[in-house]
């Protein structure tokens, strides 16, 4: 019989052992990293020795024999590690052991590690990944029967040896777990000894410390903040604090000294363990105020981590994302069935109170009916019922048709409740030897179902051609039917009849609603994403990228061009960048080296990749490395919005300080553009507040749930605050007690300049003493002009130190001394269009900012102009059938005014009557337009009254002369405002100067193409079909109107005549060219986000 013998192996290094595993088949070695340094030779009978070479860090190598000559006995000895729910990796069960566990429970320990596994209880084998799958199947040193005897002399002999072989396999894996503890335990103790050497207290075992593996804390508490403390936790986290945060307590070690150990496991995401050890209360060993730190090694680095975090937020919100959904699903379904149970018994109530009436009126009908009148007419037969056919008799020498040729029966039922119903000629009867006598007619009639009684006249024709009748003397005649329904449950039945028709009216029209939502909403999805993309594309001559909708989690290529910046001709660029305006947790990219792009261009580029957690890429371009010239964009920077990401910009707080505000007070553009400003601002997820003056001519029945605030006092005035709902915006409405704003007007006061003063300086106060903190106080034109300077001398060391003030300039011809003092003092300045800016830049209040001043074009809020969803137009439209919808339209205006309906070209005009206006050119393209046959409507009215007047004698000369091609307005009518821009072909503006100019952009929307002057914004908006291809292009649009240089007729000629003649010469391109302008989007979707980034500008 084969025994267990001894055997000595030289084993130089672990890798030596692998000729080992295969020569012969003998021996079957594992390795498992541990803490030894290399050995020189190792005893198979013995391991002490093997203990006294290794004093520190090396591999432990796990040995063990057994015999194995039998197929049918594999796999007797069990695994070399213990048996236990407990974590793998530890070779001493006894030393803390299952006491320290049982203690823990006691203590009630807390631990938000969800993967560890970790206890306290220390096992009798490391973790050996080299000798896993061996250790569980059988031993590790195996002796291959093939070189040792035949099979066939072994298998008799098997059995009894079965016995033998088991007890000496387990003497044996008893010996050598032994002797693996005893060489774990003197690693830990050389470890212990070396620590305490160098004046350290603490060590962790394995000291290479990997992750989703189990490591054993050690802490020497006589030399820690804790000597003599009874109790020894530790409390840590991984991966700076940031991951799995744990409580252990520590039990007293076996090593010889105050150590004290606990076991922890290693998530697989941790790149590094932080902790401190404390008493349980208020006593910490924190190293000295750094904490104690030990690196893991080969798992995830910090940048990996990152975006693991990331993708579970990002998980993370698709699941709330999900259950949001799913929650505002179940409460709109719930929403739905109380609105649907509130219109069912609306329904119910207008079928019953129809019905009431429906019985009142039908009451004098059955008390006068009758079942015949003697020698008048008469039924036959008598006894009928609903839906039978019946004859009925007339007697027509009885009345006034004894003469006529011919006789019609015009009949209904039920009090002539579904009107006219029956109509049937009647014939002769022949009844010439009938008692009765008389002219005896008749006619078959179906008595209609539901029929309690049946009414009808007599008349000489049919409906529509009858000139005689007999009624009865204005009674009608009326029968009872016989066997009809009985009353109550007749009109049960039409009780229902009208709810179920009710019902099916509230659906359909509540199906037409949602469609025409559900397509307005689609077509602003469709026109922001097509924005937002030539919004890019029309930066492409100086920065674009590929993919031009930056991708969080993915790369992003930058393409620059150099030539056309303030780096032109720079032999390097360098590109340095980061995110969400420059505040990712990662901080700024590394500078990067630019190389020239791949299509010959001057165009250079890099590569960068873009955090999950990105919504805006930030950089600018330099010529070094280290700096040097940038090219910034201005002080403004480059910023790229990034798709897809899981975090979102956070909001900013935007106030606004005005005096205007369409609807509720507006006299001029400024009012559009505070609330269609602050209302794409909002829509991009932002908070804007209004703070205004509660005139007492406000339009209130535009203010939603106003209600009174607050009071306060300023100045020795009291101010009474309401707040309120305009258009979806929050307003503050300031009325002090002291009657400024009770003077029926605006504007047009003395002491303008002091009301308006005085409100600005109540308007900060209120915000200070009402504790907001907005990032952006946005005031307009001289009216709000003051808050710039009051919010710097008095408030910014008062609670307002984050707020900074942007003032707009919307018209530079009133208050200019405001506006200068408001240039100097603002953070940042606009005006309301690029090409104001340039003609502006000059003016001595404006030439020493304009490093901080900027043109920004106004837009229009698509919301209120929409023909599409105009209820004050015919037809609804969109692009897609603008020809159809604008002849509707102008059919409309044309009856409206008092127009010869025809198919002529119609010229419109939408403006205030005053010189800046240019009302000498309007007046020239009125007589110019019908010169070429064509039609004119202009509605605006002017402030002086010799320009009214002026006006109101060119009206009565043209009603008078081209009444039926001349049409002049001079009021203020919003309805025909919308109608004009429907119904005309053109919209002309002359204006000598406009800032911005709303009404083309208004026109455009509606299909109208503009005639405008070549100033301010008329010129950045409207591009010439002939002059401006490139222009246009260069802003990634098509050419959409027609424009002139000069202020005088020919200029005004020269541009109206070629509208005129394109659409005499060319309706089909022209209808194109309406489908175009309709196409493009002068909405607040792209100069919101110039807001913002100007905003952002502001606050840096």
């Amino acid at each position: 019989m084969f025994k267990p013998m001894e055997m000595c192996w030289q084993i130089q290094r672990p890798a030596s052992l692998r000729p080992v595993f295969h020569e012969k088949g003998r021996l079957k070695i594992n390795t498992c990293i541990g803490f030894l340094r290399p050995p020189k030779s190792c005893s198979f009978s013995t391991l002490s020795s093997l203990e006294r070479q290794y004093k520190s860090n090396g591999f432990l190598h796990q040995i063990t024999a057994s015999a194995d000559f039998s197929r049918k006995k594999q796999g007797r000895m069990s695994s070399s590690a213990p048996k236990s729910s407990a974590p793998r990796g530890f070779g001493r069960r006894t030393t803390v052991g299952s006491a320290q566990k049982r203690t823990q429970k006691k203590n009630g320990e807390k631990d938000s590690n969800a993967t560890s596994t970790a206890t306290n209880e220390v096992l009798g084998v490391s973790k050996l990944p080299e000798a896993k799958e061996d250790v569980k199947k059988q031993g590790t040193v195996v002796f291959d029967e093939r070189n040792v005897l035949e099979s066939s002399d072994i298998e008799d002999g098997s059995d009894r040896m079965d016995k033998k072989t088991t007890e000496d396999d387990e003497l044996l894996e008893q010996k050598l777990k032994v002797e693996r503890e005893n060489l774990r335990t003197k690693e830990i103790e050389a470890l212990a000894e070396e620590t305490l050497t160098r004046g350290d207290r603490m060590f962790v075992y394995p000291v290479s410390v990997k992750p989703d593996e189990d490591i054993e804390v050690f802490l020497n508490r006589s030399v820690s903040t804790l000597n003599n403390e009874p109790d020894v936790l530790i409390m840590g986290a991984f991966n700076e604090w940031r991951w799995k945060s744990f409580t252990r307590r520590l039990e007293k070690s076996w090593i010889h000294g105050d150590w004290w150990s606990c076991l922890l496991h290693i998530p697989k995401e941790a790149y590094q363990m932080d902790f401190v050890f404390f008493n349980g209360q208020s006593v910490y060993d924190n190293n000295e105020l750094k904490d104690f730190c030990v690196d893991v090694k080969g798992g995830m680095d910090k940048v990996e981590f990152e975006n693991f975090l990331l993708e579970e937020k990002w998980r993370e919100q698709e699941k709330l994302a999900k259950e949001e959904a799913e929650r505002e699903r179940k409460e709109e379904e719930k929403r739905r069935i109380e609105a649907q149970k509130v219109a069912m018994e609306v329904d119910r109530a207008q079928a019953k109170a129809e019905i009431q009436k429906r019985r009142e009126l039908l009451k004098p009908a059955i008390q006068k009916a009758v079942i015949s009148a003697e020698n008048v007419w008469y039924i036959g037969p008598s006894d009928f019922k609903a839906e039978d056919k019946m004859k009925l008799y007339y007697n027509k020498s009885s009345g006034p048709l004894a003469n006529s040729k011919e006789v019609w029966i015009h009949g209904g039922f039920n009090n002539w409740v579904d009107g006219l119903s029956i109509v049937e000629k009647l014939v002769d009867a022949e009844l010439k030897t009938d008692p009765k006598s008389g002219d005896w007619w008749f006619a078959e009639v179906v008595v209609p179902g539901g029929a309690l009684v049946i009414d009808w006249v007599f008349a000489d024709g049919p409906p529509k051609g009858a000139f005689l009748y007999d009624n009865n003397s204005r009674q009608d005649f009326h029968a009872l039917v016989p066997r009809r329904t009985p009353e109550e449950i007749y009109w049960l039945e039409e009780e229902n009849l009208i709810f179920r028709k009710l019902q099916e009216e509230r659906r359909l029209k509540e199906e037409a609603m949602r469609v025409k939502m559900e397509k307005i909403a689609r077509l602003k999805a469709e026109t922001k994403e097509r924005t937002l993309k030539k919004f890019l594309l029309s930066q492409r001559d100086v920065v674009y990228t590929e993919p031009l909708e930056v991708q969080a989690g993915k790369p992003v290529t930058v393409f620059y061009n150099p030539s056309n910046t303030v780096l032109n001709g720079k032999p390097e660029i360098w590109f340095r960048g980061s995110f969400n305006r420059w505040t990712h947790c990662l901080g700024p990219l590394p500078p990067q080296k630019m190389e020239a792009a791949d299509d010959g261009s001057s165009h250079m580029k890099t590569t960068a990749k873009v955090p999950l957690d990105a919504y805006m890429m930030d950089f600018v371009f330099s010529e070094r490395e280290d700096g040097g010239i940038f090219d910034n964009k201005s002080g403004l920077d480059y910023h790229l919005p990034v798709v897809g990401g899981i975090s979102k910009e956070p909001p900013l707080h935007i106030v606004h300080i005005a005096v205007e505000m369409a609807p509720i007070a507006k006299v001029g553009g400024l009012g559009d553009v505070v609330t269609s400003l602050s209302r794409a601002v909002q829509e991009l997820n932002h908070n804007v507040d209004i703070i205004f003056p509660k005139y007492d001519c406000l339009k209130h029945h535009f203010v939603k749930d106003l209600q009174f605030n607050r009071s306060y006092h300023w100045e020795g005035t009291e101010i009474k605050v309401w707040h309120g709902k305009v258009e979806g915006l929050s307003v503050y409405f300031l009325d002090p007690q002291n009657g400024l704003f009770q003077r029926g007007c605006v504007y047009g006061c003395a002491d303008d300049a002091g009301r308006f003063g005085f409100f600005c300086h109540a308007a900060l106060e209120f915000l200070l003493q009402g504790g907001f903190h907005p990032d952006i106080l946005h005031c307009h034109d001289w009216s709000s002009a003051p808050v710039s300077w009051l919010f710097k001398d008095h408030y910014t060391h008062y609670g307002l130190i984050k707020t900074r003030v942007v003032f707009t300039i919307h018209n530079l011809e009133f208050g200019a001394n405001a506006i200068g003092k408001a240039m100097t003092f603002a953070d940042k300045a606009t005006t309301v269009s690029r090409t104001y800016a340039k003609e502006v830049a000059g003016n001595a209040v404006i030439s020493p900012h304009l490093y901080k001043f900027h043109g920004i074009i106004n837009g229009i809020d698509p919301d209120i102009w929409d023909p599409y969803n105009d209820n004050f137009l015919p037809v609804p439209y969109t692009s897609e059938n603008v020809v159809e919808g604008k002849r509707a339209a102008k059919g409309e205006l044309q009856n409206r005014l008092g127009l010869k309906n025809a198919d002529l070209p119609l010229v419109g005009i939408i403006t205030r009557l005053t010189h800046q206006k240019g009302i000498h050119l309007i007046k020239h393209a009125i007589w110019r337009t019908l010169e070429r046959n064509g039609q004119v409507v202009l509605l605006g009215s002017a402030p002086d009254p010799r320009i009214q007047n002026d006006f109101v004698n060119l009206a009565n000369q043209l009603h008078s002369s081209h009444g039926d091609r001349a049409r002049l307005v001079l009021t203020y009518d919003e309805p025909l405002s919308h109608l004009i821009y429907a119904g005309a072909d053109f919209i002309l503006v002359p204006s000598i100067f406009e800032p911005c100019g709303l009404t083309q952009l208004i026109a455009m929307r509606y299909g109208a193409v503009p005639v405008v002057r070549k100033t301010g914004g008329l010129y950045d908006t409207v591009f010439d079909v002939d002059h401006d291809k490139e222009r246009a292009q260069a802003e990634v649009l098509e050419p959409n109107g027609f424009s002139f240089d000069g202020a005088d007729a020919p200029g005004v000629d020269s541009a109206l005549n070629r509208a005129i003649s394109a659409w005499y010469d060319g309706r089909e391109w022209f209808n194109s060219l309406c489908k175009t302008v309709m196409e493009q989007d002068w909405s607040w979707n792209r100069p919101a986000l110039e807001y913002l980034e100007l905003y952002h500008s502001a606050r840096k």
